[in-house]
């Protein structure tokens, strides 16, 4: 027996409600709820068991085998290539590469594997032209032009590819739904059909997604569920480089960082991004650490200025820094190492506009503020590391080893670095000179002793 009822559904965040309300009860959103119409089957499901619990002991794996898709970056991200029958969904904002990045990855790609490359939002005539620039000549790569998903599942079937993607998932609709493309519910069906296509026919699936106006993955939130991988290209739109960061992944590393250079001709793979954003001049105001992003450590230069103010509430600006992270810094230099920083406006930027989170970078960004104001240089050729304690204390940090490798590689002299492993400090002592320092008071009279 058939039965239509009406439901309602949030645009937004995929909160369901049966009547109409102007603002959806979940995320606050107004004006994002739609009728949509529902079809239910009534009828006696069977289940027949086919499938019995093992022990661990009786489970067998097999190797994972990996696709590689010719950026060592993106290799990188994923941890290690792709894997067959993995999904993988890629976000992005408009504009930013994400199109590039995944096409000239499918060129590579296709000389080796078979490939087939959907477009849902261009045509075969825009894919090509996108193609021709980026010097794409050599390359097996199949290009399909469609939006609805039976026709998408049934080319699919017809190539039998060993790698699909999808470009985007906002743009393809399932008929059967009277709700339009990019809706809650399309982008839940559609992302559903296709994961269990995947899956069923070991085929590794890579989805092009798009983003809201906060930056996060446009869609249900099941969507991030379904996939295996969730990765994010991110950048500015005037700076050249692009960062491509997991998010998610079940078969590697999370968090993982990928850093790329947009040039006329494409995308290039920066292969020492530490050359990208430091520069070693010797100035006030500037001062390096080492940041760690998934599995790989690298240099940023951490930039400030410091002025006299000119109105009651001193101005305080950040780029590629949590501003709260700043207030604290700024509080903890007024306490222990009593400076009126009350009086100055502070201004502090990574290099290049690179965001770090790793909060050993504290100290940094406290020698940085200091040098400016005092307009002193640093001491040369020397790196600082540590979390600075609201106490004044430098707090010991994760990952030491991986950072004291990365000063060494890129020929520092000096370490500033909390209290750490007597292990580390034997193994390094004969290469590069680390200085232990227990608060920011100690810190500051040895890196500012110029």
């Amino acid at each position: 027996m058939l039965n239509k009822f009406s439901r309602y559904v949030c645009q937004n965040c995929g909160y369901e409600t049966s009547q109409y309300f102007g603002r959806c009860m979940n995320c606050k959103e107004w004006n994002s709820i739609i009728e949509e119409e529902k079809s239910s089957v009534s009828k006696k499901n069977i289940i027949k068991k086919s499938k019995k619990s093992k022990l661990f002991t009786e489970i067998r794996i097999q190797e994972i085998s990996r696709i590689k898709t010719g950026f060592n970056e993106f290799d990188r991200v994923l941890g290690g290539g792709l894997v067959h029958g993995s999904i993988i969904l890629l976000g992005g904002e408009p504009g930013i590469g994400k199109s590039t990045l995944v096409l000239q990855a499918a060129s590579n790609m296709s000389l080796s594997h078979n490939v087939l490359y959907i477009t849902a939002e261009e045509s075969l005539e825009q894919v090509k032209v996108r193609w021709t620039r980026l010097n794409q000549r050599n390359s097996n790569l199949k290009v399909f032009a469609e939006n609805n998903i039976s026709m998408i599942i049934q080319e699919i079937k017809d190539n039998k590819p060993t790698i699909a993607i999808i470009d985007s998932i906002q743009a393809i609709n399932n008929s059967d739904l009277e709700s339009a493309s990019g809706s809650v519910s399309q982008v839940r069906s559609c992302s559903s059909e296709l994961q269990k296509f995947a899956k069923d026919n070991n085929i590794a699936l890579l989805i092009i997604g798009h983003v809201t106006k906060d930056g996060t993955l446009a869609g249900p939130k099941t969507l991030e569920h379904l996939v295996d991988v969730v990765l994010n290209f991110e950048g500015d739109h005037i700076a050249s480089h692009r960062l491509l960061r997991g998010i998610k992944n079940r078969f590697g590393a999370t968090f993982e960082l990928g850093i790329f250079e947009m040039l006329e001709n494409g995308l290039n793979e920066i292969k020492n991004p530490s050359s990208n954003f430091t520069n070693k001049e010797n100035i006030a105001g500037v001062a390096t650490t080492i940041t760690l992003e998934g599995t790989r450590s690298f240099a940023v230069d951490i930039q400030s200025l410091v002025n006299k103010t000119f109105f009651n509430n001193p101005k305080r600006a950040t780029t590629g820094l949590n501003i709260n992270r700043l207030h604290q810094i700024i509080a903890v230099i007024e306490k222990h190492v009593e400076l009126k920083l009350y009086e100055f406006d502070c201004y502090v930027a990574t290099a290049g506009g690179f965001e770090i989170n790793d909060p050993s970078s504290d100290l940094c960004v406290a020698i940085s503020i200091i040098s400016s104001l005092l307009n002193t240089n640093p001491i040369k050729d020397c790196a600082f590391i540590g979390e600075l304690g609201l106490n004044g204390q430098v707090r010991k940090t994760n990952n030491m080893k991986l950072k004291v490798e990365e000063c060494i590689r890129l020929g520092f002299k000096k370490m500033l670095i909390p209290q750490t492993d007597s292990e580390i400090i034997s193994k390094f002592k004969n290469t590069i000179n680390l200085i232990e320092v227990e608060n920011i008071k100690v810190a500051v009279s040895i890196a500012l002793k110029n």
